[in-house]
């Protein structure tokens, strides 16, 4: 399955939950990270309840710091 994550598109071979794409996305760091899925932005605690579709729009932010 083909999902979009930040305007790239990426194979899946199974169905994931959004938690598993931004784990693999992120290489395991969560803190600091907001994601949207189609435009709508997901709670951190949703993300284990959030199962990402075949052709999906993610678009996962890291904060950074800076002045």
């Amino acid at each position: 399955m083909e999902i979009t994550i930040n305007n790239q598109s990426v194979h899946f071979e199974k169905q994931p939950l959004l938690e598993e794409l931004v784990l693999s996305f992120t290489s395991g760091k969560i803190n600091g990270i907001a994601v949207a899925l189609n435009g709508k932005v997901i709670a951190k605690e949703q993300w284990t309840a959030t199962l990402v579709n075949t052709s999906d729009n993610v678009l996962i932010i890291t904060a950074t710091q800076g002045g």
